[in-house]
């Protein structure tokens, strides 16, 4: 992994890096272009959540700061086993709410015979056609992968907006829309470091989804095929794949989050178009590409690697077509990703 401990120690500036071996070309520092939140040193973050206009053509719909001791209204919570991934598991007691931060918390369980447990929320009943949401998240280290997405509120699978998913690791995330019955998907790769705080965002519109991270762009996916058109609702889960050899903790891990905040755009207002668009196309099986130009965003801890050149997206791609469900209250609820 030196390839990558090289990147990581970049300057703190934008990179445009492109698949072929031209030299990479460096951009100027921008400003944050949407929401991060606003400084707070009461929150754990640091960030409380942004204000109701903090992202231009958009109103907020909602907000919560998880300062209250239980899981808050409109939430439902994973249980059960996954789809495809016989070694894992959900369930309600590994989902708390305590010191102001939602936690999903991963360790092994004595009630199911010492297996590694995970937990998993959705907003099932709360779902909007296009829109954006924010959320301010960490995890405490390696194992179970974090996923943050967008689930079709039908539960007829796909599409699927994965917005934040870490396959277990604490140095990447990933990005990806699947679509189809034979799961085409447009994916996006950002090397980061995820036991700190960030800002994950998604901005979903007719004719692309953007993804951002602590206010600025890091993956576009402009595919108009792709792009889902029905309602979908929040979902956030931590889950093991130890059976499959990988995405395995050692020790017991938590994904914590501060707050989410969601926004629908607000009446004739055009949609939200990325300055740098990405895409990275793959197929089901075979595992084929064609990237165009990625960029990373002025963050010490941020550099984006483009398409499959760097060795952390080979190791993603192994697991990129592995898709997993989660039984929560309602029987037919399905919560499914790579």
């Amino acid at each position: 992994m030196a390839v990558l401990a090289a990147m990581t120690a970049a300057p703190a500036v934008a990179e445009l890096v492109s698949t072929s071996v031209v030299p990479a070309q460096t951009l100027s520092a921008t400003s944050s272009t949407y929401p991060v939140g606003t400084p707070d040193a009461s929150e754990p973050s640091g960030m409380a959540p942004p204000a109701a206009d903090a992202l231009l053509g958009y109103n907020q719909t909602y907000v919560n700061d998880f300062n209250v001791a239980s899981l808050p209204a409109g939430w439902e919570l994973f249980r059960g086993q996954a789809g495809g991934d016989p070694g894992s598991l959900w369930a309600p007691s590994h989902v708390t709410v305590s010191d102001g931060l939602l936690k999903l918390n991963t360790y092994r369980d004595s009630a199911y015979n010492d297996a590694w447990v995970d937990g998993g929320i959705c907003q099932c009943d709360r779902s909007q056609t296009y829109g954006a949401y924010f959320v301010r998240s960490r995890t405490t280290g390696a194992g179970p992968t974090v996923v943050q997405l967008l689930w079709p509120a039908n539960n007829s699978w796909p599409p699927e907006i994965d917005f934040n998913e870490t396959d277990g690791l604490t140095s990447a995330t990933s990005a990806t829309t699947h679509y189809t019955s034979s799961n085409l998907s447009v994916e996006s790769t950002l090397n980061i470091d995820m036991t700190k705080w960030h800002t994950f965002g998604v901005i979903w519109t007719p004719t692309s989804i953007t993804y951002t991270v602590d206010g600025q762009v890091w993956g576009t996916d402009s595919l108009v095929a792709s792009i889902p058109n029905i309602p979908m609702t929040l979902d956030l889960d931590q889950q093991t794949w130890c059976d499959s050899g990988y995405a395995c903790p050692n020790v017991p891990v938590s994904e914590l989050v501060d707050w989410v905040a969601e926004y629908t755009e607000a009446p004739a207002h055009s949609p939200v178009v990325a300055a740098v668009p990405t895409v990275t196309r793959k197929g089901p099986t075979t595992g084929s590409s064609d990237a165009g130009a990625v960029m990373a965003v002025a963050s010490p801890s941020v550099i984006l690697l483009p398409g499959f050149a760097a060795l952390l997206l080979g190791a993603m791609a192994a697991v990129s077509r592995r898709r997993r469900s989660a039984m929560v209250h309602r029987p037919a609820r399905r919560a499914v990703s790579r």
